[in-house]
């Protein structure tokens, strides 16, 4: 009836997951019975759950992402512990198979839940208000990506209490993964969360080329679109070339676990580097969808902040396509030490190489920009300015490991993982950080507090140094990574160093919540009543904070580069002459139910209930059957409605 679920799938001889999940039980009884009492559930559902607007939506990825980090982060920081307290005789306090599950989860939720969730967010926000445009170009579909990637999410966090995580990296690599050496449900639930929120995430990436392609304001061709369009245009381009490969792969792997296939088991006729080939394919070209958008976020805060044009707008743009094409064709040497022969592993350190001078090209453009220019040091400069410096340490650090012969010294070791954190926080998170901090204002009408801001960003830039540093040291000593315990009594005062950064770290992250929740304190006495709180230069501060639902009452004319500056500077700005009807989306169910079935779907899949997996297949069928035969999925803003609300809103201004 239950398939493989039984009660020994609670973990009750392990207190550490059986605490923290009793401490997030009550914490989200507390949440839904304090929501009840307020009676905001109707409005949750009317505005949020059910909403199609590109804004809320935005806004829910970007929420989910910063919960996750939180969850992201406790995993690092008992591995970090770990580490520092396992030395010869002493233990440490998490055992091998919890430790395994740990460093798995936390490069899991780290990549898809916290990085990719967040950027696709950003990138849903900002990107049709930077167009001029009303919504994305399939607002329910939108919306369908969202509740996905959620269910990914729920999916992997149910990991924590009923059953295990993956023990094989955040990565899976057979033959470790097949069926063989991992007979628990860990993989499983690792394979179905991300096949799940992988095609959430295709589905956003169809979405936002199709809407970045097709619907811009009139005047915007493509050589008009910010910066932040284009680098959202190539990240989501490779989400569409490079996820159907993430998809492929771990299917294959899927059905050599349930169904008995060989793609990867070497003793049957498969080859395990096949894998490894195909899930690199997608990997690199992953960082770049990864860090691509936070470029536009770093090109955009620069820009406003030194008020003067972005330096080198051609070649920013150049440079963006270049990384596009060539992150395809590096993949290889992230396993340099396959056996591939030298011929092969010269031609991928050359394009690691090569690859590093659109990169460069970047970063000089930024810092002509703010050069010369009268910069104001407000939490997003600080942000950009700190990737800069760790972005370039981190480049270098990555251009070592691109030669083949460094590579076979320090593959595998904590040199390696700490040029990637070097890229991934110091690239990824600062830049979501930036463009947090950045279009906060916009989105929410009130700015964030500055003061937390700046101690939240210093204890994140000393932190990671601290944290961070001493792992490239260990790694030239010989410290392989993923260890559990360690022997070498050498490597410990380094290690406990790290561990003392990663408190550092946590205080920047209590600092985060602290201003989030000083900054809603505040709001009524901070509030923004101008649209545009930065003097920004593109369209989406020519609206209010927050925008209305609609974004624009007319659609704007765009005359050239940096749309917004170019009306100010002529004396227009946001004046309005005449209104007509406008078209948009209704909110529909359609993503949440979705979601719900595709949880009872994965969870079945998982635990091989399969009577419940019929059930998730039929309901979701269902549910798109009444999505199709919909009769109305729009409705009509007339002119004289909208001609009020700004009136309404002109109103509010003075």
């Amino acid at each position: 009836m239950l398939g493989k679920l039984d009660w020994s799938a609670i973990p009750f001889d392990e207190p550490i997951p059986l605490v923290t999940a009793v401490i997030l039980a009550v914490v989200i009884a507390g949440v839904l019975g304090w929501v009840t009492v307020k009676g905001y559930w109707p409005y949750l559902w009317r505005d949020w759950i059910t909403s199609v607007d590109h804004k809320r939506i935005g806004v829910m990825y970007m929420a989910l992402s910063l919960v996750m980090l939180i969850r992201g982060f406790s995993d690092a920081i008992m591995m970090r512990s770990q580490q520092a307290l396992a030395v010869g005789g002493a233990q440490g306090y998490l055992p091998p198979s919890h430790y395994d599950q740990i460093f798995s989860a936390h490069g899991t939720i780290m990549i898809f839940f916290v990085a990719m969730t967040f950027m696709v967010g950003l990138m849903n926000f900002v990107v049709p208000l930077q167009l001029g445009i009303r919504d994305v170009a399939f607002p329910t579909l939108n919306s369908v990506s969202l509740w996905l990637t959620a269910s990914g999410v729920l999916l992997t966090n149910m990991s924590l209490v009923i059953g295990e995580f993956a023990r094989t990296g955040w990565l899976v690599y057979p033959p470790l993964s097949e069926l063989k050496f991992s007979p628990g449900v860990g993989v499983d639930y690792y394979l179905w969360s991300i096949q799940i929120s992988g095609v959430g995430t295709l589905l956003a990436g169809v979405n936002l080329v199709t809407t970045i392609l097709k619907m811009r304001a009139p005047g915007m061709d493509l050589m008009r679109m910010p910066v932040f369009c284009w680098t959202a245009l190539a990240a989501n381009l490779l989400i569409v070339a490079a996820f159907p490969i993430l998809t492929a792969s771990l299917a294959m792997l899927l059905l050599d676990r349930y169904l008995g296939f060989h793609f990867f088991t070497n003793e049957l006729g498969g080859n395990p580097m096949m894998f490894v080939n195909l899930i690199w394919a997608w990997g690199h070209p992953e960082v770049y969808i990864l860090v691509l958008p936070a470029f536009g976020v770093f090109s955009e805060v620069t820009a406003t902040f030194s008020g003067k044009p972005l330096f080198g707008y051609r070649s920013m743009v150049m440079a963006t396509m270049a990384i596009c094409v060539l992150s395809f064709m590096v993949w290889l040497h992230h396993f340099f030490t396959m056996g591939a022969g030298a011929d092969v592993n010269a031609v991928f350190g050359v394009m690691s190489m090569i690859i590093a001078v659109p990169t460069g090209v970047k970063i000089f453009n930024w810092l002509f920009t703010l050069y010369g220019g009268r910069v104001r040091f407000h939490v997003p400069v600080l942000w950009a300015i700190g990737f800069m410096i760790t972005f370039v340490i981190g480049g270098m650090t990555g251009v070592l490991l691109a030669v083949p012969p460094a590579d076979f010294v320090l593959h595998n070791s904590l040199f390696l993982v700490a040029h990637f954190h070097n890229v991934v926080i110091g690239g990824v998170l600062f830049g979501a950080f930036a463009g947090y901090s950045y279009w906060f204002p916009k989105a929410f009408g009130f700015p964030l507090d500055e003061r937390l801001g700046k101690a939240a960003f210093w204890c994140w830039f000393i932190g990671f140094y601290v944290t961070f540093l001493p792992l490239y040291a260990v790694g030239l000593m010989g410290m392989t990574r993923r260890m559990q315990h360690t022997d070498n009594p050498l490597w410990t005062p380094w290690l406990l160093v790290s561990g003392v950064g990663a408190v550092i770290i946590m205080a920047g992250i209590g600092f985060q919540i602290a201003q989030l929740v000083v900054s809603i304190r505040n709001r009524h006495r901070t509030r923004d009543t101008t649209g545009d709180p930065w003097n920004g230069r593109t369209l989406e501060w020519s609206t209010a904070s927050p925008p209305p639902f609609y974004n624009f009452a007319s659609m704007p004319v765009v005359e050239g580069i940096d749309a917004y500056w170019t009306m100010k500077a002529r004396g227009v700005e946001r004046v309005e002459h005449e209104y007509e009807a406008i078209e948009l989306p209704r909110n529909s169910p359609t993503g949440f139910v979705t979601a719900f079935f595709a949880v009872v779907m994965g969870f079945a899949l998982i635990w091989h209930i399969w009577w419940m997996v019929i059930l998730g297949l039929l309901g979701a069928f269902v549910t798109f059957m009444v999505f199709a035969w919909r009769k109305q999925d729009e409705y009509e803003v007339s002119p004289d409605e909208l001609a009020q609300l700004e009136r309404e809103h002109a109103e509010g201004l003075a």
